[in-house]
């Protein structure tokens, strides 16, 4: 549970928020209460748990002012009950004010992050040592930022009362003072005696009385320059921010908080001795931040005289009166609100322990006399006379004492005891000596040991015993001066030279001074009788419960007793003994006694024990600490079970501290030697030990990282040692490395795998090399890149040098031994013939464009180049660009007349290559003709137009054919590649069409050639009411437009079309060296109106060859044919 909260005011009718945080395991129950009144009301009280701040809420709706009360949250589970508490004030919300005070009063409004000007109002009010306790009520903490920004508001705030007043001091903050009144007080010189004064609360103007009349609730008394206010009657609802201005300037500010708490523990009357500490305790059914101590009805402060203090939960308030003096006795009163407890205090003289020192003082110098004169009769140095005729050196002084020389001597009444402790308690006539040994009167009986006092326990036997030197004589007992015997409740027995007194049952009555007489001499002994410490059985029975806490938190022990004297309390954690400071807090008190261990560690866990002991003996209770943290790393050795290629078996032992709950797994995490990154790679059960690792590679080595875990974390790991998968199994060499070619930029190399892999699979080879005349092989590819084939081209080389290489296989275990070297080789091209590499043997420019005709070729020794066109050597004017392996032709700005075919011919001493590239240069096709519409027959157009002027000069040339209607209202292609000037399409009646013919080439298209609109009534053939004749339109077929020649580049497409005509519709036929190829897939054949087209899209030599189209009906049979040759490589077009 977190800390008690201080009051907190709410305004009335707003909202009120109660917050706890509370943790324990199992999660405790929350409950809500107050003092008083219930909080059933689900209207009222509405608690709840917020999941997102994991925080219990108590919230009380409109909020009135008689619920303003002391409000309890408890939380409890099997292991205990905790309690956190809150006071709520309930304050009337307005501010009514003279219109001139408004304004002044209107408060701004804090926004988030500020500190609530209040805060500023109360801290120019105060004084010093109030500083602290005001900051901590507003939750400020920096204590030196608050005392620069203070400095600075008193100058303005002396700056503005300088204007209405001369000075103002001596100002006391509000308190109550026993009367049950609250008053505060200062003293002021105004610099106009007609100002007014004004007495605020919370804002809201009061009227007040001149102190003459009881029944006013507030008055002002003035007395000189001295100005008292005081408020009469107090309740609950009198607490808030009183001020008092003078005009409009503010001259104090003072807060009286009334907390609604009753005192569970009044004020004791306390009596003490002169130069004793006087002790007064005031115990609260809620928090209270500050009380007022009164002392005879006048206030008191913390300091030399008085020790105030508060304890944690703020329920406790202490007054310590220190050395008390008469003076300081009289009525103490402790006040907290409208709640106060009186207790007395009296204070005795110290005249007992006066008279003690002048006896002392007598008896010292009657012994210093005793000893002098035992001195002068004693003739042995260490005190031991021999007495006239005393055989064994003992003194006869004439009133029986003897002393030794070295000072020791009895007390008043004779008694007196040697250098070994053991002297008794001699009587008249005996006393001891220096060695312990009683002297003896009549030189017959001495004591050998005397009585001790015995602490005895009520209702259990004591016995004293004491010794003589002889078992000749009998004594006597006494009690308090009153002889013994045995039936008085004791027992008196003798055992030869040991006499003892058994007091079978002790009670209070047998308390006192025993003493045992012989023949003179006697010792004494007093007898206390008590009982052993004891605690309250309800806390002890508690305090047997373990206390189980997490690590960092903080766990306490508390102990409840009857109130005892000389009780000596100490508390023990696993035998040694705790004392109060540092993490270990312990409180001693009358009737309890707590211990608190702050911030627990997990070796803090053990036995708690407690202690209490008077002088009767001590009691013991014990209890245990259990603090849950983390466990500890798991324990090695760490033992590798199974070590392969491929697996890798771990054991090790469990933690040696499992952090107080038991481990649930270890996690298992795993880093390849060389790289930077962990994986996990497993999580296991507690209850296993060893671990697999299935995923490890041959000759790898790897660290193990193992965690353990429990349900309050994960421990630090264990590490290992670097281990390796399985044993290194190198590879053999490979075979040596053959010189495929050699170029002056490149060797290609080419070597079989080695015949033995090591057992493994290879993963790759390094290549290396050296320069003839030096003794350094230099790597090629690092290990991390091995070459995965058996060939490598070496491009790290220099024109002309020379070089042997070796070449090394690589598996999993690493590289294995090279090969053998290779034989020299030098870097340079060997001879060969011209040889083009991949020209293009067509292309198209457009006319204007530069022609830029470049063949990359292989030739050794380099050779030399010619270019011609159509035979021919080309024009001066034409550049030629020479580089390594590449010749360019270009034709700055072509002309028509540059179409023709370019032959580079290369030729060196091995031999000579050609090579000819086709050149067409040719721009945007000029557009067709007029077009003409015909209707022949009902429902068909023949469309004609005169053809392009470009039409003879480009032979790829053809044209297309797109229709729009009144119905569609689109553009449509119809018709496409056609090589003639003549198309037939179908129209339907009632509808207006548009025709357009484009001509196109390799460029693009022309501009369109239009026709003229054919519609409804349009162009039509006139039909005849009434038939004349039978017309006969059967015919033959016939080629109306013949196939033309095609010579495409490879690669390019092809289109082919003729016209045919013939009644009834004729079969057409296409043939290719004769075949017929209407049902082969590589061509897209259509017969539309008479227009034959057969596409092919992609030309292959194969392609080249006759091609004819045969058209055939029941009245005749007609064909033309064509002839299409393809061009080696594909053509490439430039625009």
């Amino acid at each position: 549970m977190p800390q008690p909260v201080e009051e907190i005011p709410v305004g009335q009718g707003r909202v009120a928020m109660f917050k706890a945080v509370v943790s324990g395991d199992p999660a405790p129950t929350v409950t809500w209460t107050r003092n008083k009144g219930d909080t059933s009301d689900p209207e009222q009280y509405k608690p709840r748990y917020d999941e997102r701040t994991r925080e219990h809420v108590l919230e009380i709706v409109n909020v009135q002012v008689e619920q303003a009360d002391t409000y309890k949250c408890f939380a409890t589970n099997q292991f205990g009950k905790a309690m956190c508490t809150a006071s709520l004030s309930v304050f009337a919300v307005g501010f009514k004010k003279k219109s001139k005070i408004v304004k002044k009063r209107k408060e701004k409004p804090k926004k988030e992050g500020e500190i609530d000007p209040k805060f500023w109002e109360v801290m120019l009010s105060s004084k010093k040592s109030d500083y602290e306790r005001i900051c901590h009520e507003f939750g400020v903490t920096d204590y030196r930022w608050m005392l620069k920004q203070l400095n600075l508001k008193k100058k303005e705030k002396e700056v503005e009362q300088a204007k209405v007043v001369e000075n103002v001091e001596n100002m006391k903050q509000i308190e109550v003072k026993t009367s049950g009144r609250a008053e505060f007080e200062f003293d002021m010189k105004l610099k106009d005696t007609n100002s007014q004064i004004y007495l605020y609360k919370d804002g809201e103007m009061l009227h007040y009385g001149d102190g003459t009349d009881d029944s006013s609730k507030h008055n002002m008394k003035k007395s000189g320059d001295k100005y008292k206010f005081s408020i009469n009657n107090l309740g609950l609802n009198d607490g808030g921010l009183y001020q008092v201005d003078v005009e409009d300037v503010n001259i104090i500010s003072t807060t009286l908080a009334i907390p609604n708490v009753e005192f569970d523990g009044m004020l004791k009357d306390a009596k003490v001795v002169e130069g004793q500490d006087a002790v007064f305790e005031g115990v609260f059914s809620g928090p209270v931040p500050q009380i007022t101590w009164c002392a005879n009805d006048i206030s008191v402060e913390h300091g030399d005289k008085y020790n105030i203090t508060v304890s944690e939960d703020k329920l406790t308030h202490k007054l310590v009166v220190k050395n008390c003096k008469k003076e300081d006795k009289g009525v103490y009163t402790a006040i907290a609100g409208i709640k106060s407890s009186r207790a007395t205090l009296a204070v005795d003289g110290n005249e007992g322990a006066d008279d003690l020192a002048r006896r002392l003082a007598e008896e010292q110098a009657r012994l210093q006399r005793e000893k002098d004169e035992a001195a002068r009769r004693g003739k042995g140095t260490d005190g031991r006379g021999d007495g006239g005729d005393g055989a064994d050196g003992r003194g006869d002084g004439a009133d029986g004492r003897g002393d030794g020389a070295d000072g020791r001597g009895g007390a008043a009444d004779g008694r007196g005891d040697g250098t070994d402790g053991h002297g008794g308690f001699g009587g008249d006539g005996c006393g001891g000596d220096a060695t312990g040994k009683y002297g003896q009167g009549d030189g017959k009986v001495h004591f050998a040991s005397g009585l001790t006092d015995k602490n005895a326990l009520r209702g259990k036997p004591a016995e004293l015993v004491c010794k003589l030197n002889t078992d000749k004589f009998d004594g006597v007992w006494y009690k308090d001066g009153n002889k013994l015997i045995s039936n008085d409740g004791v027992v008196i027995s003798k055992d030869g030279c040991t006499h003892k007194l058994i007091i079978q049952n002790c009670k209070d009555s047998d308390a006192g001074l025993y003493h045992f007489e012989v023949n003179g001499c006697k010792t004494e002994a007093m007898v206390r009788v008590g009982d052993l410490p004891e605690f309250d059985p309800d806390a002890l029975q508690k305090f047997s419960n373990p206390v189980i806490v997490k690590a960092g938190q903080s766990a306490s022990f508390k102990m409840s007793f009857p109130p005892q004297a000389s009780l000596e309390i100490k508390w023990f954690k696993n035998g040694l003994e705790l004392l109060d400071g540092g993490s270990v807090k312990v409180v001693k008190e009358s009737n309890h006694s707590r211990l608190q261990i702050k911030d627990c560690l997990r070796s803090d866990t053990g036995q708690i024990k407690i202690q209490l002991k008077n002088p009767f003996g001590s009691i013991e209770a014990l209890s245990s600490l259990i603090v849950l943290d983390r466990p500890g790393p798991p324990r090695g050795p760490l033992e590798v079970n199974e070590n392969t290629s491929s697996v890798l078996e771990l054991k090790w032992n469990p933690p040696k501290d499992d952090g107080g709950s038991e481990v649930t797994n270890y996690i298992i995490e795993r880093q390849q030697v060389g790289q930077n990154t962990w994986k996990r790679v497993g999580d296991i059960s507690a209850n296993h030990l060893t671990f697999r690792d299935r995923n490890v590679s041959l000759g790898k080595r790897y660290i193990y990282r193992i965690y353990a875990e429990n349900l309050e974390g994960v421990s630090e790991a264990m590490e290992t040692e670097k281990i390796m998968a399985g044993s290194l199994m190198f590879p053999g060499p490979p075979g040596t490395p053959k010189v495929v070619s050699a170029f002056k930029n490149c060797i290609n190399l080419t070597w079989t795998p080695p015949e033995k892999d090591g057992g493994n699979k290879i993963l790759g080879y390094q290549l290396e090399k050296r320069k003839k005349d030096t003794n350094q092989w230099v790597t090629l590819n690092p290990l991390k890149d091995p070459i995965q084939d058996l060939k490598y081209a070496v491009k790290d080389v220099s024109e002309g040098s020379e070089y042997e290489f070796r070449v090394t296989a690589i598996n999993m275990s690493g590289p294995g031994e090279p090969s053998a070297p290779s034989m020299m080789v030098c870097a340079k091209n060997p001879n060969m013939k011209p040889h083009f590499k991949d020209p293009e043997d067509f292309m198209v420019v457009r006319s204007g464009n530069s022609i830029r005709i470049k063949i990359n070729y292989e030739a050794s020794p380099p050779p030399d180049i010619t270019w011609l066109k159509n035979g021919e050597p080309i024009s001066p004017w034409n550049k030629i660009i020479h580089a390594d392996g590449t010749c360019t032709l270009v034709i700055p700005s072509s002309k028509y007349s540059d179409s023709g075919v370019y032959t580079i011919v290369a030729k060196n001493s091995i031999g000579q290559a050609s090579f000819d590239i086709e050149v067409r240069v040719t721009d945007e096709p000029k557009p067709p003709g007029p077009v003409v519409l015909e209707q022949v027959v009902y429902g068909k157009v023949i469309i004609t137009w005169s053809p392009s002027p470009d039409h003879n000069k480009d032979d790829r040339l053809h044209y297309m054919v797109e229709e729009y209607n009144s119905n569609t209202r689109i553009w449509r292609r119809i018709a496409d590649h056609l090589l003639c000037t003549t198309y037939t399409t179908s129209i339907q009646p009632g509808q207006e069409y548009h025709f357009r013919v484009y001509a196109k080439n390799d460029m693009g298209f022309s501009d369109p050639s239009k026709s003229p609109t054919w519609g409804v009534n349009i162009n039509k053939v006139p039909m005849s009411s009434t038939v004349s004749a039978v017309v006969n339109l059967e015919r033959p077929p016939s080629i109306l437009v013949p196939l033309k020649l095609h010579t495409p580049p490879k690669g390019y497409q092809c289109y082919m079309t003729c016209a045919v005509r013939g009644c009834p519709s004729p079969y057409i036929a296409w043939y290719h060296d004769g075949i017929c190829i209407n049902s082969h897939n590589n061509y897209y054949i259509t017969n539309t109106s008479g227009v034959c087209s057969m596409y092919i899209l992609r030309v292959q030599p194969e392609d080249s060859g006759e091609y004819k189209v045969v058209a055939v009906n029941p009245f005749g049979r007609a064909e033309c044919s064509s002839t299409l040759k393809v061009k080696g490589m594909t053509a490439a077009v430039f625009i």
